[in-house]
């Protein structure tokens, strides 16, 4: 069997390459042809063991991705199968992999729910997801310039974040990144609200993937309130994991305003309708994606 390190992912799989096989899985999510395997976490002492996973015949695997949290860090596993035979293909280091798919799915959501033309994004955090954010938007929207608001500002990481996205970028505050942005990317650890709502302006995308515990929250209930559409990647898992949900007014959460991304790829629902309206995309992470983009690398490597 197979070992396939971060290394080999980041050499094999590009960007556009990620990006078009979570379309791939949703797709085949949303017309019925493809499982998940919710999220489960057991801890003690400190040390948190979650695990979850997929099956999609359409892309030949499934698999489950295993991972520990201690002290805030995480170290991301997957086992691969076939699901022509069911045999083992590969074990993979999967830090790369869910550095990729995170942002590939923001994107996927954004092709839905954002403006073609948005040019500013306001990016709430400065770790991988965050930095990995900016480099997968700026892959996908002409932007012009990324406001960038951090709990501990840097002007030498938001350099580093103009060298690795090609795009302008500068330290800002919370207030003036939201007043003017097209694209919102939260990727935060903020257990409470990050920015006021009223300070959305119409037409606003919003990509919230900074939590997937159910006490912590990125998002305030005006901004819930004022989406017109929520996106999320599963309802069973996005609805008892993500916090911006859960503690939300239910008043700003009407069953009819939740979409799964397998919906909207497939066009059973549709996404932003009119260039005024305020979107939200609200990511936990589930096991489609590792184990989409685990096949897409295995067959890369391999040469399949």
């Amino acid at each position: 069997m197979l070992h396939i390190t971060d290394d080999m992912v980041a050499e094999a799989v590009t960007i556009a390459e990620a990006q078009a096989v979570m379309r791939d899985a949703f797709e085949s999510f949303g017309r019925g042809r493809a499982s998940m395997q919710e999220r489960i976490r057991t801890e003690a002492g400190g040390v948190k063991l979650s695990t979850l996973g997929a099956v999609i015949p359409d892309l030949g695997v499934t698999g489950a991705k295993v991972y520990t949290t201690i002290a805030g860090q995480f170290s991301f596993a997957i086992s691969l199968f076939s699901t022509e035979d069911g045999r083992p293909l590969a074990s993979l280091e999967a830090n790369a992999i869910t550095r990729l798919r995170t942002p590939a799915c923001s994107v996927l959501a954004a092709r839905h729910l954002a403006r073609a033309d948005s040019r500013r994004l306001a990016l709430f955090g400065t770790g991988v997801q965050g930095r990995a954010h900016a480099i997968q938007m700026a892959s996908a929207y002409p932007l012009a310039e990324i406001l960038i608001v951090s709990s501990h500002p840097n002007a030498m990481v938001a350099e580093a974040i103009a060298t690795e996205s090609g795009v302008a970028a500068r330290l800002a505050s919370a207030e003036e990144a939201v007043a003017n942005a097209d694209i919102i990317v939260t990727a935060s650890r903020s257990k409470t609200a990050l920015f006021d709502g009223s300070w959305l302006q119409p037409g606003t995308f919003i990509s919230a993937v900074g939590s997937s515990l159910p006490n912590t929250r990125e998002l305030d209930d005006l901004t819930l309130a004022r989406s017109s559409i929520i996106a999320v990647e599963w309802r069973p898992q996005s609805l008892r994991e993500a916090g911006d949900l859960v503690l939300g007014a239910r008043s700003a959460l009407p069953d009819e305003k939740i979409a799964e991304l397998g919906e909207l790829v497939t066009a059973q629902k549709a996404g932003r309708t009119d260039p005024t309206e305020i979107t939200l995309y609200k990511s936990v992470g589930v096991g489609l994606e590792d184990i989409a983009l685990a096949g897409l690398a295995y067959r890369k490597i391999v040469g399949a």
